[in-house]
């Protein structure tokens, strides 16, 4: 067991760990996916039936060593490991993705890119102590914390931190950009307009749930100069979702306990340790999270293979260095006062309006045609190029994103996108 943590040894644990400093190569991604029965999605997927399918995945392995793993709500998720750059990154994430649909579709399962489920209320399927303490600590709030837990997917991008300097490379700038960018991808991405089979008047229902849940915990901490000052707050004053034990164990963490004040000592509860400490970082979801690199978390899942489009976008954007500043610049007029990211409202009105919000919508169609003029500079492959490309011209130059297809189809204007 390791020793019990003294409050300072807890920031400097934290200053350490969630910013590693190099330069910026490497990218990954995390796909979740909502799981249908291929012939009537309307029926929830029986936990028994998913199980099974997803044993037989781990049975057969996935060739380029990527993982999958199960969702409180029956979500599936694939994340890739690190790859030293977007083509490395698509390619063994797409061959990984084909063996998983191949598979669930033997079991009459498929798999489905939307950033909320549409149809119907998916039953919490996974008993762990986790879940169930993130639960009780959840319902305390609303209703919104079991929505995200059983009802969302999304597209994680994961990016080197960056290195020291002060230029686009380096980690502050990069964490800067992150937050400029990140209602823009809300905004451009956006997947997720219907719940139990009405429009919510939203693009981005998931981002609005998830902005509602606890802001201390699933919007963005304050901005510093110092982003490892910033990210030390953020934990420590972060309310402690559960207290681990024997998963025999009920984990419910006493309601309101921050892990500061757990760290100075409560009554009646275990002093905290590193380990309790590293769990409790893995119980923050902010936009974007720091954990040794930078996981851009607020992407709804897209149809198909969209998620790729939103890689390349996201990848171009902070990596080239002439899209990086481009991408800066384009933002600054989402950024009202004198900070400079812009504010909670400028999420919400991306996730409500998506790229039909004016400034938003500018940004975005100046970010996608910056990150399509990277990928050329890169060598990406053409037809991710491509892609992208269409993609500027078909939604966001036309105000539009992947939600509008949704809502399109709800009306029977036209057919919903297929996976």
């Amino acid at each position: 067991m390791d020793a019990e943590l003294r409050e300072e040894d807890a920031e400097a644990h934290v200053h350490g760990v969630c910013f590693k400093t190099g330069p910026p190569a490497r990218v990954g991604v995390e796909l979740e996916w909502l799981v249908h029965d291929h012939l009537d999605p309307r029926l929830p997927v029986a936990p028994e039936r998913l199980d099974a399918a997803v044993a037989e995945l781990a049975a057969r392995g996935l060739v380029r060593g990527g993982t999958v793993t199960r969702e409180p709500g029956g979500q599936v998720e694939l994340s890739s490991r690190p790859a030293a750059n977007l083509t490395e990154c698509v390619a063994g994430t797409a061959a990984d993705l084909a063996a998983m649909r191949r598979v669930l579709g033997e079991s009459g399962l498929v798999m489905v890119g939307n950033g909320l489920e549409p149809l119907h209320d998916p039953q919490r399927v996974l008993n762990h102590p986790r879940y169930r303490a993130m639960e009780a600590h959840f319902d305390h709030i609303g209703p919104w914390g079991r929505v995200m837990m059983r009802s969302t997917a999304a597209l994680q991008i994961n990016l080197d931190a960056g290195d020291d300097s002060p230029g686009t490379s380096g980690y502050r700038r990069r964490w800067e950009l992150s937050h400029r960018l990140g209602p823009v991808l809300v905004a451009a991405f956006a997947n997720s307009p219907i719940h139990r089979g009405t429009a919510t008047g939203w693009c981005s229902t998931r981002q609005a749930v998830w902005s509602r849940i606890e802001p201390g915990r699933t919007n963005a901490p304050q901005h510093d100069d110092d982003p490892r000052a910033a990210w030390v707050r953020y934990a420590l004053d972060a309310h402690v979702l559960c207290v681990r034990g024997p998963e025999s164990a009920d984990w419910i963490a006493p309601h309101g306990l921050t892990f500061r004040a757990w760290l100075r000592g409560v009554p009646g509860l275990r002093r905290p340790t590193v380990d309790d400490l590293d769990y409790h970082l893995t119980t923050l979801f902010p936009p974007v999270r720091p954990r040794g690199w930078l996981e851009l978390r607020m992407i709804d899942a897209q149809p198909g293979d969209g998620w790729q489009l939103a890689a390349a976008t996201a990848t171009a954007l902070f990596d080239d260095p002439v899209a990086a500043e481009a991408a800066y610049e384009l933002t600054e007029p989402l950024c009202d006062g004198p900070s400079p990211v812009p504010d909670q409202a400028v999420w919400t009105r991306a996730a409500r309006y998506g790229p039909a919000d004016p400034e938003i919508g500018k940004a975005a169609r100046a970010a996608l045609a910056a990150a399509a003029s990277a990928l050329g500079r890169s060598g990406a492959p053409r037809p991710l190029q491509e892609a992208v490309g269409r993609f500027l011209e078909q939604y966001t130059e036309q105000g539009r994103c992947p939600a509008h297809d949704q809502l399109d189809a709800l009306r029977g204007d036209a057919p919903a996108p297929a996976d």
